[in-house]
């Protein structure tokens, strides 16, 4: 019998979260809550193993990145680059409860949505073409789904 936290033969090891995260929310964001949507998204996404740098930030500060890097100064939800193999991602808390609180929904699911969105980006999913989207939105639908979060259908 083996005892708990302990591997039985043949029994493969899950990798370490590599996650760091810095949050200028107010109020903070659960860390535990982030591990669990981080982890399940690299799970589903057969990424486990993918470092992750999180930013949880406002408006402005998303908007001055946005312009810096992709050119437009406009706010947004989620920024995502992959970076020297690390997914950095940088979601707007201010976007997540302006659109919660529209559509109904916790700033929790709103802020695990930007999340899930953002690592499935950076691990081989795209929504630019339909045919891509609709496997995205798939996607983005069973981690929340795995996570017991419900958000409105995001092309709704």
């Amino acid at each position: 019998m083996s005892r708990p936290g302990e591997r039985r033969p043949g029994q493969r090891r899950s990798p370490r979260l590599q996650l760091e995260v810095v949050d200028r929310g107010r109020p903070r964001t659960d860390p535990a809550f982030v591990r669990r949507v981080v982890r399940t998204t690299l799970q589903f996404a057969r990424r486990p193993e993918l470092p992750v740098s999180l930013l949880i930030t406002d408006d402005a500060e998303i908007a001055a990145l946005h312009a810096r890097f992709l050119g437009d100064a406009t706010p947004t939800d989620v920024i995502s680059f992959l970076l020297d193999d690390v997914a950095e991602l940088v979601v707007s808390r201010e976007t997540a409860r302006r659109s919660a609180r529209t559509h109904g929904h916790t700033i929790r699911a709103e802020l695990a949505l930007y999340i899930v969105h953002g690592i499935l980006h950076l691990t081989g999913f795209d929504d630019v073409r339909a045919r891509d989207r609709v496997r995205m939105r798939a996607a983005e639908n069973e981690v929340m789904h795995r996570l017991r979060l419900r958000v409105r259908p995001v092309d709704a």
